[in-house]
Parts: C-alpha cells; sequence; structure tokens
C-alpha cells in the first residue's frame, strides 16, 4: 500500500499542474482573434487539461511529498506537460501538410519548448505555414519552462508549496539551492518576478527600436515574441532567419540579456536588495564572464583575419569587418554558451577552428540558478579545483586541502555529487551520439559524425542548434521518429539534469 499512496500523491499534484497549465493557453487564444486564426486547437486544449487535471487530483486530495514522491512529480510533470504542449499542434495540423500534425513532430517540438531546448523540425517553409496562433504557443512554452514550472507552482500553489524545497531542488538548473528568503514560496515569487521585470524590460526595449525606425521589422508581435524566447535562452523564433531577420542594434540588445539569462537570478535580487558586491565575489560568476569573455576574443580574432568567415551585411545594413566580428563572435558566443540558440549567421559554413570554439562554448553552459542548459559553470569550477587538489596531493599526501568556492568549503558529498552528474552526463552523451549516428544509418539517412555528436550535445544540453543539418537554419525534421523520442528523452533528462528522471529507472526507488 506505501508504493500505492506514494503513486497517488505525485500524480494528484500533476493533475494540479495540468489544471493550471489553462490558463497560459488563453494568450494564443487572444493571438488568435487578433489575427483571425483558429482558436479551436486551444479551447479543446484548455478542455482537455482541466478535465485530466481534475481527474488525477481526485486522486489524492490531501497529498504530501517526501523526497522520492518530489522527484516522482516532478519528472512526470515535465513529461506531462510535455505532451498536453503537444496537442495544439496536432489539432492545427489535422488535414494539413503541416510538420507538426505528426504525434512525434509535434511531441518533439513541445518538450524542445518547455526544455528551452530551441531543437526544431520546423524548417523556413513550415513556419510560413504555421499562424500567429501556433507560433505564439510555441514561443510561450519556452517563456513557462525557463524559470520552471514546478517553481512558478510553488510561488503561486499553497498546495505545492509545502513541499517546495524539495521540488525546486529537484528540477532548479545547478547543483544547489540558495533560499532568498525563510520561505521557499517567497524565493519561487522572487525569481520569478526578477524573470518576469526582465522579460518585459527586455520586450519594450526591442518595440522600443522598432516605433523609432531602427528596427522595421520588429514589430510588437515579434518583440513579444523574441521576449519569450530570449530570457528562457530557448532560442526559438518565428523568423526563419532567427535574429539574422533584424537589424544590428537588435543583435547587440540580444547579447546581455542573453548573459543576463544564463547568470544566477539570485545574484540580481541580492543587488536589488543594496548587495551589489555579490557579483564581484561570486566565483561562477567571475568564470562565467571570463569564460565569454575569452571565447568572444578568440571568435572574434578569427573572423576578423579570416581564418572563419564574416558576413558584413545582415539586417539590410553593412557594418565595418571589425564591428561585424566583434558583433558576430559576441552573439553566438552568448547565445551556444548560454545555450538560447539563437544565431545571426549560419556559423555551419564556418571554418572547423571557429566550430571549435564554437563546440567548447556549447559544453561549458550557464550558471545555476540560471535559465541556462549545458553541464553549468560551478560544476566546471568544482571539477578544475579537485584535479588541482589531486594533483597537489599526488607528490604532497600529508596536505589536506579542501575545495573552496567564494571562501566556503565545498562538502566532499557535494564534490561526489558533481563528478557524478559529469560523469552520467558523458556517458549518456556518447552513448545517444551512438545511437543516432546508427539509426540513421539503419534508414540511409546520410549523418556525418559532427552531426550525430552536436544533435546528442544539443538535446541533452537543451542547446537546440548543432552542426552540418542541424545548423542554426536547420531542422530536425530527417531524423527517424525512434531518434527523435531518444531526443525527447534527452531534453527531458537534460532540463531536469538527469538525476530525478532516472532515478525512476532504478529499482531501489519504488522498494523501501
Amino acid at each position: 500500500m506505501r508504493l500505492r499512496t506514494e503513486w497517488r500523491a505525485s500524480f494528484a499534484l500533476v493533475g494540479t499542474v495540468l489544471k493550471y497549465l489553462s490558463v497560459p493557453l488563453v494568450i494564443p487564444i487572444v493571438v488568435a482573434f487578433i489575427y483571425g486564426d483558429s482558436v479551436f486547437p486551444f479551447v479543446a486544449t484548455i478542455a482537455l487539461t482541466i478535465a485530466v487535471g481534475h481527474g488525477l487530483e481526485q486522486l489524492d486530495l490531501e497529498p504530501d511529498l517526501q523526497i522520492r514522491e518530489a522527484m516522482l512529480f516532478v519528472a512526470i510533470s515535465w513529461l506531462a506537460v510535455a505532451a498536453v504542449g503537444a496537442v495544439p499542434y496536432v489539432l492545427a495540423g489535422w488535414g494539413t501538410e503541416s510538420t507538426l500534425a505528426d504525434p512525434v513532430n509535434a511531441l518533439f517540438e513541445s518538450m524542445s519548448g518547455f526544455t528551452t531546448t530551441g531543437a526544431t523540425v520546423l524548417g523556413e517553409i513550415s513556419l510560413e505555414r504555421h499562424s500567429h496562433a501556433v507560433m505564439m504557443w510555441r514561443q510561450l512554452t519556452q517563456w513557462l519552462g525557463g524559470m520552471g514550472i514546478i517553481v512558478l507552482m510553488v510561488a503561486i500553489l499553497p498546495e505545492v508549496a509545502v513541499s517546495g524545497a524539495q521540488l525546486i531542488e529537484s528540477e532548479a538548473p545547478g547543483p544547489e539551492l540558495q533560499k532568498l528568503t525563510p520561505r521557499i514560496a517567497e524565493t519561487a515569487q522572487i525569481l520569478w518576478l526578477v524573470y518576469f521585470a526582465f522579460t518585459a524590460i527586455y520586450i519594450a526595449l526591442l518595440y522600443g527600436f522598432h516605433l523609432v525606425g531602427m528596427a522595421p521589422n520588429m514589430g510588437l508581435y515579434n518583440a513579444i515574441a523574441h521576449g519569450f524566447t530570449t530570457l528562457p535562452t530557448g532560442g526559438f523564433s518565428p523568423e526563419a532567419d532567427s535574429v539574422a531577420a533584424f537589424s544590428a542594434i537588435v543583435q547587440w540588445t540580444a547579447i546581455p540579456f542573453m548573459i543576463i539569462a544564463g547568470t544566477n537570478f539570485a545574484l540580481f535580487w541580492h543587488v536589488f536588495s543594496g548587495e551589489g558586491n555579490r557579483f564581484v565575489r561570486n566565483t561562477e560568476f567571475r568564470a562565467y564572464i571570463a569564460a565569454i569573455a575569452g571565447l568572444t576574443v578568440l571568435l572574434a580574432g578569427m573572423l576578423y583575419s579570416g581564418t572563419a568567415p564574416a558576413l558584413a551585411g545582415l539586417g539590410g545594413v553593412t557594418e565595418g569587418i571589425l564591428e561585424n566580428s566583434l558583433r558576430q563572435s559576441t552573439f553566438q558566443i552568448a547565445s551556444l554558451l548560454t545555450s538560447t540558440g539563437y544565431a545571426t549567421s549560419d556559423f555551419v559554413e564556418w571554418s572547423s577552428t571557429g566550430k571549435i570554439v564554437l563546440l567548447f562554448a556549447m559544453l561549458v553552459g550557464g550558471s545555476a540558478g540560471s535559465t541556462g542548459g549545458g553541464v553549468k559553470v560551478v560544476r566546471w569550477v568544482i571539477i578544475f579545483k579537485v584535479l588541482r587538489r589531486e594533483l597537489l596531493t599526488a607528490s604532497h599526501p600529508e596536505v589536506v586541502r579542501p575545495v573552496r568556492l567564494g571562501g566556503n568549503v565545498v562538502d566532499e558529498d557535494a564534490i561526489r555529487g558533481v563528478l557524478g552528474f559529469t560523469f552520467m552526463y558523458l556517458i549518456i552523451f556518447a552513448v545517444a551520439t551512438l545511437f543516432i549516428a546508427l539509426d540513421a544509418s539503419r534508414i540511409g539517412y546520410t549523418l556525418t559524425p559532427l552531426e550525430a555528436f552536436s544533435a546528442s550535445l544539443a538535446t541533452i544540453g537543451n542547446i537546440g542548434p548543432g552542426f552540418g543539418s542541424l545548423g542554426p537554419f536547420g531542422s530536425y525534421l530527417e531524423f527517424p521518429d525512434s531518434s527523435k523520442l531518444l531526443m525527447v528523452f534527452l531534453m527531458w533528462i537534460g532540463r531536469l539534469e538527469i538525476i530525478p528522471v532516472l532515478v525512476l529507472f532504478t529499482g531501489n526507488f519504488w522498494t523501501r
């Protein structure tokens, strides 16, 4: 009976999450009315989410979650939300030639949206076939998933906030949870408030540039769409050319907001609270900025010297080579290091050395407590400190040298957790690469080793674009369904940082 109780409590709260997912579905309905699009896909999905959600809630009217139930709830919630999020795509494409009419493609696009991966099965023609309402839902899924669906539920629902600390720890990106206030619900509210504020500022800036004539095609719809996909480091754009479709001022404006999105949001709250020195003292933030600056300078030098090509005519304006090199390098490093996935040029055409720099940026990832994907900067910092300690103790075994982060000693259990996560991340990534390559070969789909490598990395790291046919203006459409479903799994475990999902597949999880 104990197993049954755990199951009922977790799934009852999954029902609560699904029921409240009907609220943001009102936004594409409003867009549909404005542009004369069909509201049926969204009205039907609202009815479905309310019905299923209410039904699941009846499993346990007073759910109480412990650590295992919390992990089950978080993992299943994200899978359920992605499944429901695919319904409008299927309904909107029913009876048409839409790519998203296929349930596997729809699930891929939905999981990519909610996990802020940005990988897509839509090409240039497919993007143009879909309505403004469908595309707005596509953008909105990324914004909802950016700060975290469970974090949002903890912030607004008392019944979820009871187990809030365990839930956020299972969902939040990074190896540690930083409480900003004594009550975890208040911490969740603060994080979402900061997230919302930056989104609003960014949208206002983009639309303001349009109003003064500096961004002719950045109307209100595009401004909102890109606001919904920049701060969550998602990268979905209604434009086939991504941010390359807009003027240089738009591209320059996107850069600091992508960097903000890859920063631990708790640091901004400390700044607003009068503790501005937190940025300077934070080891991870310093390493994060150093990685962006170092890789940007390296790539800019390659672009300027011609080691990698620099395009000179974006947004209809011819820029100087130096400015263009700086903009291209800064934008692409910020985009890929934070896992946003936007592009200002087709870096698939760049030289091998340029691609290696971008690949390194993809491996770094954003900060803990940010919306960025990847391994996370703080883990790499801890790994390098552990390696340095090992080199020291190899020649001086009598020395006791604790690993410190920001002046504080890192617990050895935490170090083992970081090393274990990184090892699992790399193993799953390698196995997935092999499967993708073999699966493509099975159906005769030509896939280079670099493309298979980047497909695995881009999905488990929630990055989006890869190399070759998976570049910033490419798509994942041609992969077999088996590979797409594997990548759905990779996006799912990548967003929840592996453990809360993989633990469900162990026998010990289900027994006392």
